[in-house]
């Protein structure tokens, strides 16, 4: 991964160039962060929400990815400013085992997010060729050549087949969206907040779930990471960079922020319409699609919309792991070494429960890592809150009164929310 040179060439074109130009060479990084956006675990909160709840919940929906464009600006704004990725931030301002202790929880949150695309892709590959979920676990460690073979490709090769996945998963749910027929008034109400959600705990606790399978920790040390490197330029340069860096993050996360929409009012349209008020787990949901969507093609677009997020979270994991290790330890190893290793990680505990609880103990593997991010992000937004309000380290770039109160209002609320979702399930 050669984040500086790829934003570099983004800069060389910021002089002269016209704006589509400088958008397209901006573009990239946005959407290699949007991907942990769109992974299976928001598909098993953003189903259980649309079932349970109809449309009531894309206010929520739209609330995260709010916070998630924030939190990723902010995030750009570290790396680009200081020339320091997050995890080298937080190496550079801690003693030894703060910073050994952080490391540990951060390492813990891409293996969980690893587990759910395990779980995911083993899912699709069940519903698009009929394999036992114990084979489809076991294969998906295979994309460790793909990894090696995108990474070899540079960047852009990278964002490439990034973007092709986003398209192809878009698409998918554009074919979906047509077969449900959603009712339009119904969608548009559901963006609108209602005190019934804070009224209702079962409802409270499925909106806190879609917020954290929402913003991905692991994200704010990838974006700060690709966004670093021009801390030797004069201000004016960085300034707009950091416009151009926020535009292509801005543009990718509305375009998660559709995808988690469709599938909450899939399920809506499809079994909170039909009564079908209980369903939670993904494969389930493709079974149903068929008979009350009366096509034969829905499971099958579903499935290829799923394994085509499992790849793409997958593709980025190994990013986001070798900034993490590099930034907290300064370990770099070999990609595939990195790859096989998280992934075997997050394999091992798949078989297990398929071998010994049945394939049915999946989804509750799933929801937990789930838990286990969500336990994991404060750890990341507070330090990044931090470092980007600090005017010693960020000097002109540093947050203002009004944007610091709101990024500490932020990183308050992500920690009462998960904190209660925590104390709900204990």
């Amino acid at each position: 991964m050669d984040a500086e040179a790829q934003q570099t060439r983004s800069l060389r074109l910021s002089g002269g160039a016209t704006w589509p130009r400088r958008l397209l060479a901006a573009s990239g990084p946005g959407y290699v962060i949007a991907v942990g956006y769109m992974d299976p675990g928001n598909w098993a909160t953003d189903l259980a929400g649309g079932s349970a709840y109809g449309y009531r919940l894309l206010s929520v929906v739209l609330a995260s990815s709010i916070m998630a464009m924030l939190l990723q600006a902010w995030s750009a704004r570290l790396g680009l400013v200081t020339g320091r990725d997050l995890a080298q931030s937080c190496a550079q301002a801690l003693p030894r085992i703060p910073r050994i202790a952080l490391w540990a929880t951060a390492e813990l949150g891409i293996i969980a997010c690893d587990l759910a695309e395990v779980i995911g892709t083993a899912i699709a590959l069940k519903l698009l060729f009929g394999l036992p979920l114990l084979v489809g676990a076991i294969i998906t460690i295979v994309d460790v050549i793909i990894v090696l073979a995108l990474l070899g490709r540079g960047m852009r090769g990278l964002e490439a087949f990034v973007i092709a996945l986003i398209i192809t998963v878009m698409l998918c749910f554009a074919i979906q969206m047509a077969l449900a027929q959603p009712p339009i008034r119904s969608v548009l109400g559901g963006f609108v907040p209602t005190t019934r959600i804070v009224g209702d705990p079962a409802m409270l606790y499925l909106a806190i779930g879609i917020i954290g399978a929402t913003v991905m920790p692991h994200n704010l040390y990838m974006h700060s990471a690709l966004a670093r490197g021009r801390a030797d330029r004069p201000d004016g340069e960085k300034r707009a960079a950091l416009r151009w860096a926020v535009l292509d993050s801005n543009v990718a996360l509305g375009l998660a922020f559709v995808v988690n929409a469709a599938i909450l009012v899939l399920a809506a349209a499809t079994f909170f319409a039909h009564g079908r008020h209980d369903v939670t787990d993904i494969a389930q949901a493709s079974h149903l699609l068929a008979p009350l969507l009366g096509s034969h093609i829905a499971p099958l677009v579903f499935g290829v919309a799923l394994l085509a997020s499992g790849l793409n979270s997958s593709v980025t994991g190994t990013l986001a792991g070798q900034i993490v290790m590099e930034g907290f330890l300064n370990i770099r190893l070999r990609p595939w070494m990195r790859r096989l290793a998280t992934r075997g990680l997050a394999v091992v505990p798949v078989v297990a429960f398929t071998a010994f609880a049945g394939p049915n103990s999946v989804n509750g593997l799933l929801l937990a890592s789930q838990v286990v991010l969500s336990c994991q992000l404060p750890f990341a937004v507070f330090p990044l809150v931090r470092f980007v309000g600090d005017r010693r380290r960020m000097g002109a770039f540093a947050l203002n009164l009004p944007a610091k109160t709101l990024a500490w209002g932020v990183a308050f609320l992500i920690l009462g929310l998960n904190l209660w979702l925590i104390g709900g399930l204990l």
